[in-house]
């Protein structure tokens, strides 16, 4: 049995995302949590130095962005399906939107004044103010809208969401779940945190029905697992998932490169190329501690270079 570690924390949106796929397979899964802000030294030992949160391992695998880890999911647990036919390729569009454009509205509208003191209930305001400072090196560049801009976005999705249920289906896309419920979900779960920006969703009966379908399909069956145990697995683990160097894929195999996203959290990750295809690009890094791994991501959202030497 392949175990599958989830390196996550429990405020966090895109590993609520994950955790309810996790349930859709009705997987025991190992749930490693995760420090919010950095430093954040045994994520780096086993990414290289991708820090949003959250990744997937297998082994020495690691499997960096939603999207990507997913399709790695569904691939090795195909029953119940994430994807199915019914759902057309338009599934695909609906996460795409929904975990950027959705996501990038819920967030700053929650984390209004109003919503902060339920996100960050009972913590120091040290913590809340540390948090701020991690989350503006992330998105350093990058314009974020307004509460009140955030605000009227969400309204108009929010109407476009209740609108794609008026029909009566029970998910967004049909009768089953598909991955675009999952990447929507995420963002009205993190609102639903801070009960005084929530009532934002109360007019939309058909999408809070629909929220608590989606909620209910659960977590699996998580059980506790140290980051250190992670690190030692990874380390005591020889071998990895298939990949190749595509022959029109631009770079040869073995190359010297680096990894890194596109929008925010830009940090590179260097290794050696290993794998690239339409997909994903899978380099080969070595930790001191984690021996030698590989770290797999996207190819939508992320930029392979090759490495610039000193």
């Amino acid at each position: 049995m392949i175990d599958l570690i989830l390196h996550h924390y429990d405020g966090s949106p895109f590993s609520e995302k994950v955790r309810l796929v996790l349930g859709l397979k009705g997987l025991n899964w190992r749930s490693v949590q995760v420090p919010r802000i950095m430093p954040k030294p045994d994520v780096v030992a086993l990414t290289g130095g991708y820090r949003r949160t959250p990744f997937l391992q297998i082994g020495a695998d690691i499997y960096c962005d939603t999207a990507l880890m997913c399709r790695v999911v569904d691939a090795l647990h195909p029953k119940p399906q994430l994807y199915p036919h019914e759902a057309s390729p338009l599934q695909h569009i609906v996460a795409q939107w929904a975990d950027s454009a959705l996501f990038w509205s819920a967030v700053p509208f929650t984390l209004q004044p109003a919503g902060i003191a339920f996100i960050f209930e009972g913590a120091p305001p040290e913590a809340v103010k540390a948090f701020a400072a991690d989350r503006a090196a992330m998105t350093q560049g990058m314009r974020r809208a307004t509460t009140a801009d955030a605000r009227a976005q969400l309204l108009i999705y929010l109407t476009w969401l209740e609108g794609m249920l008026a029909d009566g289906r029970k998910f967004l896309l049909g009768a089953a779940p598909c991955i675009a419920d999952f990447s929507v979900v995420q963002s009205l779960w993190f609102i639903l945190r801070a009960p005084p920006v929530a009532v934002i969703l109360e007019p939309f009966k058909r999408l809070e029905a629909w929220r608590r379908s989606v909620a209910a399909i659960g977590h699996g069956t998580p059980q506790p697992m140290t980051s250190a145990e992670a690190i030692a697995l990874a380390a005591a683990t020889p071998t990895f998932a298939a990949c190749a160097v595509a022959p029109d894929a631009g770079f040869k195999a073995g190359s010297a490169v680096t990894v890194c996203a596109t929008d925010y959290a830009t940090d590179l990750v260097s290794g050696q190329l290993v794998g690239l295809n339409r997909d994903e690009v899978v380099i080969e890094r070595r930790d001191p501690r984690a021996g030698t791994l590989h770290v797999h991501f996207p190819r939508i959202g992320f930029q392979v270079k090759p490495e610039v030497q000193a």
